[in-house]
C-alpha cells in the first residue's frame, strides 16, 4: 500500500512543484521551449509588473477583513446552535448547505443579489428610501460585495466550532454559574480558553483560504458584464491575477514565480501563527 501512495505522491504533488519551481526561473509560453533567465520572473514581478502589487493588496485588504468577520459569524452562529432547541438538526444542516454548493453558482446567484438596476439587494434598500450603490459596477463597492459573498460560506467553520463546543465539560458552566459569572464571563474564561485551538485552526485555515480566494472573483468579473478583477483592478485578487497571466497571455514562468511566492508567504504567515498561538498558550 505504502509504494502506490508514494508514486502518486511524486506524480501529482512533488513532480509538479519542482516543475513549477524549476520554471520559475525560465521565459515559457508554453509554444516555444523553456529558456532559464535566473530570478529575472522574481524581480520583474517586485519592480516592473503593473498589476502585481495592486493584486497583492487587494488580496490582503480582503482577507484582513472577511477572515475576522468570518470567524465571529461562524463562531457566533455555533454558539447558538449549541444550545438544546428543537429542530436544531435542521437549523445545522440549513446553516451548513451553503458550503456544500459549487462557487460557480452560488457566485452566479450573488451577482444577481448585487445588480446595480435588477438586483434583489437594492430592491429591498429602495423600499427603505436608501439608493443602493453599483455594486458590480463600483470601485469602491465591488471588494466589499466579494466580503459579503465570503460570509456565505461560513457554515464550515461552524461545523468545526460546533465541535469544539461540544468538548466543554458542563461541570465548568454549572460551576461559573454558582460563582455568580454572567454569561459573557462564562465564555472569556470557560468557553474561549477550552476552543482556542480550534479558533486558531479556523483562523489559519480561513487566512490561506483567503490568500487563495480565486473564484468567486472571477465568477464576479465574468457574469457582471466586465473582466475577471474589474472594475479597473478593484477585485483583481493575487490568484486571479496568477490565473490571468497563465492562462490568458501564457506567461508560465511569471506564473509560476507568483505560485512559489504565494507558498512561502502562506508558510511564513502559518509559521508565525504557530508561534503567536504557542506564545499565548504559555502566557495565558
Amino acid at each position: 500500500m505504502a509504494a502506490p501512495a508514494l508514486v502518486g505522491f511524486l506524480a501529482f504533488n512533488l513532480g509538479p512543484m519542482l516543475v513549477s519551481a524549476y520554471l520559475s526561473l525560465t521565459r515559457y509560453d508554453v509554444v516555444t521551449p523553456p529558456r532559464f533567465i535566473g530570478f529575472s520572473n522574481y524581480a520583474y514581478l517586485m519592480t516592473e509588473d503593473p498589476a502585481f502589487w495592486p493584486s497583492v493588496k487587494v488580496t490582503l485588504v480582503y482577507a484582513s477583513v472577511s477572515v475576522p468577520l468570518g470567524l465571529v459569524l461562524s463562531l457566533s452562529i455555533a454558539l447558538l446552535l449549541n444550545r438544546r432547541i428543537r429542530l436544531l438538526g435542521t437549523f445545522r444542516t440549513i446553516y451548513f448547505l451553503p458550503s456544500l454548493l459549487p462557487a460557480t453558482a452560488s457566485g452566479v446567484v450573488w451577482v444577481y443579489i448585487f445588480h446595480p438596476n435588477q438586483g434583489l439587494l437594492n430592491r429591498l434598500l429602495a423600499q427603505v428610501h436608501i439608493d443602493g450603490p453599483a455594486w458590480t459596477q463600483s470601485v469602491d463597492w465591488a471588494l466589499p460585495a466579494l466580503v459579503i459573498m465570503s460570509l456565505w460560506t461560513f457554515g464550515g467553520a461552524m461545523v468545526i466550532f460546533l465541535a469544539g463546543l461540544q468538548d466543554v465539560p458542563r461541570s465548568l458552566y454549572e460551576a461559573a454559574e454558582l460563582d455568580g459569572a454572567s454569561t459573557f464571563q462564562r465564555f472569556r474564561h470557560v468557553t474561549f480558553p477550552i476552543i482556542s485551538p480550534v479558533v486558531f485552526f479556523n483562523l489559519v485555515m480561513g487566512l490561506i483560504g483567503a490568500l487563495k480566494a480565486f473564484d468567486s472573483a472571477y465568477v464576479f468579473g465574468m457574469t457582471s458584464g466586465g473582466v475577471p478583477g474589474g472594475p479597473a483592478r478593484a477585485t483583481l485578487f493575487y490568484v486571479l491575477n496568477l490565473y490571468l497571466k497563465a492562462f490568458n497571455y501564457f506567461h508560465m514562468g511569471l506564473a509560476s514565480a507568483m505560485a512559489w511566492l504565494l507558498f512561502l508567504v502562506i508558510v511564513l504567515l502559518t509559521w508565525i501563527n504557530f508561534r503567536l498561538a504557542r506564545r499565548w498558550v504559555h502566557t495565558g
